[in-house]
């Protein structure tokens, strides 16, 4: 059992480490270029998958721990490369768009209706292109109607 929880609670210091630096690259290649008012904590806390995130702290504590340390450099270093390369703004700025846009979406307002994008889907407020008047725009979400 010890060494299931070591495993687990290594990984999962990799884990954040990775995280973090995933996070940073999309918020300062995406958030910040498309001028979205939010904090890095924020968006780290709300996009987090738990499910994703325990599987791949169990995986990367095994593979560090119990692994070949040829075979655990690789991995980490391969993952490290990738989360790294989110820093260079054209790939953060990708991932970002992967990750947080939604293209061609439809919301109804209370009085309104927009077609666009979200470009971001935050706690209150949807920062949303709209096609129509080609602008970024905040919409509270306790005002939309129906689903988006």
């Amino acid at each position: 059992m010890s060494k299931m929880v070591q495993a687990l609670l290594s990984g999962m210091l990799i884990t954040f480490i990775l995280d973090f630096f995933l996070f940073l690259g999309i918020f300062q290649n995406y958030i910040r270029t498309q001028d979205i008012d939010l904090y890095y904590n924020i968006l780290f806390a709300d996009n987090q998958n738990i499910f994703i995130f325990l599987i791949f702290s169990a995986a990367l504590g095994y593979i560090t721990l119990y692994q070949s340390k040829k075979i655990s450099i690789t991995i980490i270093g391969i993952l490290s490369f990738l989360s790294l390369a989110t820093l260079i703004t054209p790939i953060g700025y990708s991932v970002g768009k992967m990750i947080l846009m939604k293209s061609d979406v439809s919301i109804n307002m209370q009085r309104f209706s927009y077609r666009g994008d979200i470009v971001y889907d935050g706690r209150e407020i949807i920062v949303f292109y709209d096609y129509k008047f080609k602008k970024i725009l905040n919409l509270e979400k306790n005002k939309i109607v129906g689903e988006y």
